[in-house]
């Protein structure tokens, strides 16, 4: 597998990407390209779409402001990541903004924001999540860039839970003990999901609805009280270091 080139630019494009293509920059990408980084006619940069791998291109000064990256060669093949689902109750602002980030550079598949009693945030924008996901991506060398799905309500979230995805609950509320155990006798790289509750807490109705589900397994996070975001890292961490891409059978 191909090495991440952590010295070079690295910019996400919508379009597909293969040799000789050539795709126009949007309006804030080129003002990012000209006059945050000062590149100039002819200068390289890697870009990737989330589907076509990693790919070197060179910049084509079009106009005034505008310009064109010229599709070169593939550096680095697409690669996918663990089947992780990431369910959460949406943050304030800046919390949620961290969050998002460190999920998609923790692997995940799939966010979504779910619902409950106790969420404290306001709207959920996920046309910002989507561009803290590209950011997260970009700055970190990632090829996949996770689906975001639109808020939902925790019930809503649960109904026709597929067969097979295992779904680690967070459950504050949970006997303190090794979190290992919640991952016992599981076979790594398979679909799983993971579940974190607002910053006020599941109440008991929905902690009764999570467990009624046959692929819940309940996990502890130790003897302290997390922040939603802080508890996030944690789990995502236990659920990548066992099951997921960094455990040495996956």
């Amino acid at each position: 597998m191909a090495v991440h080139d952590f010295r070079s630019q690295r910019l996400f494009l919508e379009g597909s990407l293969e040799a000789g293509v050539s795709l126009a920059a949007a309006s804030d990408q080129a003002n990012y390209l000209r006059n945050v980084l000062r590149l100039g006619q002819a200068d390289e940069i890697l870009v990737f779409n989330g589907r076509d791998g990693e790919w070197r291109a060179r910049l084509m000064i079009t106009g005034k402001r505008d310009c064109a990256l010229e599709v070169i060669e593939q550096v680095r093949p697409q690669s996918a990541g663990p089947d992780i689902h990431y369910l959460f109750a949406p943050l304030k602002r800046a919390r949620l903004d961290y969050m998002v980030q460190k999920a998609v550079e923790m692997g995940v598949a799939r966010l979504q924001p779910v619902l409950t009693q106790h969420t404290i945030a306001g709207r959920v924008k996920t046309e910002r999540m989507r561009a803290n996901v590209v950011e997260a991506a970009e700055q970190c060398g990632i090829l996949r860039l996770p689906e975001v799905a639109e808020p939902a309500k925790l019930a809503a979230a649960l109904t026709d839970w597929p067969a097979g995805r295992t779904l680690f609950f967070a459950d504050e509320a949970a006997e303190a003990q090794s979190p290992l155990a919640a991952f016992e006798g599981m076979p790594p790289g398979g679909p799983m999901a993971v579940l974190i509750g607002p910053e006020g807490g599941f109440t008991e109705a929905e902690r009764r609805q999570v467990k009624r589900l046959a692929e819940t397994r309940t996990i502890s996070l130790g003897p302290r009280i997390m922040r939603a975001d802080t508890a996030a890292v944690a789990l995502l961490a236990l659920v990548n270091a066992t099951l997921g891409d960094w455990s040495h059978a996956a």
